[in-house]
């Protein structure tokens, strides 16, 4: 089977499904990752933070081992000036060449604009009439985006498939390490502690020791 695995910014797949991403490698099936955002100078980013962000997307692919890794290259928290078409266009081409049965995406509700603009472009890109081979829809919780968004009814993350990731989880804090720039100190969400905490409230629910939870948008079969 072929998954990709969809991020907005490089890190947003471990946080929200690193264990699912090696669970899926660990069953066989080709696994294949597309960013969508790139940082540069121009954005204030220093050439060596460019660099190392470049050698940590490397080091994190060969860690879960991809069967292919894409960047559209857009410019980071700037998705909301683009030409969505473009990025509806491009986001397409990418499921085109790779046809994935299973696509694991952002949540469209996050308080990040950036998120909520790839939401709406993957979803204008996988309507079933044009991509009959894509089979479940899932997106994933990015802790500190998806837990912030407003508190109404209409961004509510419902949890409702979980992954059971109790063997896999030190390895998804030990490849979250590798986004060190990216890492936090307790009680700031993006702290390796909350990460293991949101997995074992996860866990809890469906009573195993570690979980991933996603909403599912789509399910054929």
């Amino acid at each position: 089977m072929k998954v990709l695995f969809i991020s907005v910014h490089p890190d947003d797949e471990t946080l929200g499904c690193g264990g699912t991403i090696l669970k899926h490698k660990d069953s066989g099936d080709d696994i294949y990752w597309l960013i969508i955002t790139h940082v540069y100078e121009s954005l204030g980013y220093t050439k060596e933070f460019i660099q190392k962000r470049e050698k940590q997307i490397s080091e994190v692919a060969q860690a879960y081992q991809f069967t292919a890794v894409y960047n559209l290259g857009y410019q980071t928290t700037k998705l909301h000036s683009i030409d969505i078409n473009d990025l509806i266009n491009k986001t397409s081409s990418i499921i085109q060449k790779i046809k994935p049965e299973w696509i694991y995406m952002i949540n469209r509700s996050d308080i990040h604009t950036d998120h909520q603009v790839a939401a709406k472009a993957i979803m204008s890109s996988t309507k079933s009439f044009r991509n009959p081979f894509i089979k479940r829809i899932l997106m994933y919780e990015c802790i500190s985006e998806t837990e912030i968004a407003l508190p109404l009814p209409e961004n509510t993350f419902i949890s409702n498939v979980f992954s059971d990731i109790s063997e896999y989880l030190e390895k998804k804090l030990e490849i979250m390490n590798l986004f060190d720039s990216e890492i936090q100190s307790p009680p700031m969400p993006r702290s390796l502690e909350n990460i293991r905490a949101l997995a074992r409230y996860r866990g809890s629910t469906i009573s195993v020791n570690y979980a991933e939870s996603f909403m599912l948008l789509r399910d054929i079969f």
